[in-house]
């Protein structure tokens, strides 16, 4: 069981954390912020999809075809919880290391799509304060570390759920008619 869930934990991390770097790095000037967000949350829940891979491939090998909810929502977490740490860490060795001006780039894209909507200035100065201090915030590591659990933990657990609902299998009683 253990071997399931390191393999699927530390593959779904892997490539959530590959697509993040690949999307910082090469897409930053031809794709939109909101563009990379959205294939960031689509690249997280394809490697969520390991879960379910984990779940039915526990339930086929250690259940004899049969899974209880609390079963392989316990297999699917942990999966989140190691591929959400891969994740993470992956992100703030990015961060710290290769993306020393993220905060001013990602402010700068902010500032960019305010204006496009048409914000007023005062609006406009309110919510880029508010930025500037979000990213003080940011640069302390158990905050950054505690924001991209949030981010990446909820589609998790979600998919955790999916997919033990999905899986659930009772065992099969069987009778005989003597």
């Amino acid at each position: 069981m253990k071997r399931i869930i390191f393999i699927c934990g530390i593959t779904a991390g892997l490539i959530s954390s590959l697509w993040s770097i690949y999307g910082d790095h090469f897409l930053g000037k031809d794709v939109s912020l909101n563009a990379r967000v959205w294939f960031g949350y689509a690249s997280m829940v394809v490697a969520f999809s390991l879960i379910f891979i984990g779940v039915k491939n526990y339930r086929d090998q250690f259940g004899n075809g049969s899974i209880s909810f609390g079963k392989a929502l316990q297999i699917a977490l942990l999966i989140t919880i190691i591929a959400s740490t891969v994740y993470t860490v992956g992100w703030m060795i990015n961060f710290y290391y290769f993306l020393p001006d993220f905060g001013e780039k990602y402010m700068a894209a902010m500032r960019a799509q305010l204006i496009a909507k048409g914000v007023s200035a005062a609006e406009l100065n309110k919510q880029m304060a508010d930025m500037q201090a979000y990213m003080q915030q940011y640069k302390n590591p158990l905050y950054n570390a505690m924001a991209t659990y949030a981010e990446i933990l909820p589609v998790g657990i979600t998919m955790s759920l999916l997919c033990a609902l999905l899986l659930k299998r009772n065992a099969q009683v069987s009778t005989s008619n003597n």
